[in-house]
């Protein structure tokens, strides 16, 4: 009995240590996030930052420079995104330059960094769904002028991360209320 309390404890501990590094973390993530946004360097993000960056992402996935982007060119664009990260990888494993990986170079320790840096890497685009048709990249940029006036609390012209992390917090809950009312909702007749 004494030992599965103490496994139980010791486990109840790392969940609550883990938990706590995770809610550190946040903040971090969100600072590095708008820093990369901020493109002047004022310590910043105005909306038409937010907006570029936005737009700047599906504009680099129009293959065709037609302003829409289709379901193949977001897909074309990752998977040339991730062949991008995988030879970065390389690369920076290869500390010899001869083109091969050694049990040395594998092994070797790296430099610690960073967690939010995270170099060459940019967030994740939404997939979208099959059924979908081509983006707008002007309707685009009309919903992110739009994201960025809900999540400019303080209508000051510049979104900070903590105005972010709210944003984010208060999609989860509209989501989650609406996942609720719709499991409630009786199936129709």
């Amino acid at each position: 009995m004494s030992r599965t309390l103490l496994i139980g404890g010791v486990a109840a501990v790392a969940l609550a240590t883990f938990a706590g590094a995770a809610t550190a973390q946040q903040p971090a993530r969100a600072a590095a996030h708008a820093q990369r946004a901020d493109t002047d360097g004022d310590g910043r993000v105005s909306q038409a930052e937010f907006v570029a960056r936005r737009v700047a992402r599906l504009t680099s996935a129009d293959a065709n420079g037609d302003g829409s982007v289709t379901p193949e060119e977001l897909r074309a664009r990752a998977v040339a995104h991730r062949a991008q990260r995988a030879e970065t990888r390389f690369t920076r494993l290869d500390t010899n330059g001869d083109g091969a990986i050694s049990r040395e170079e594998f092994t070797a320790p790296r430099p610690a960094r960073a967690r939010g840096d995270r170099r060459g890497h940019r967030p994740r685009m939404a997939r979208p769904a099959v059924a979908r048709g081509p983006i707008s990249v002007a309707d685009a940029q009309a919903k992110s002028g739009q994201a960025f006036a809900r999540l400019d609390t303080d209508r000051d012209g510049y979104v900070t991360a903590a105005e972010v992390r709210a944003g984010r917090q208060q999609m989860r809950e509209e989501r989650r209320a609406a996942r609720q009312a719709s499991r409630q909702t009786p199936a129709s007749e």
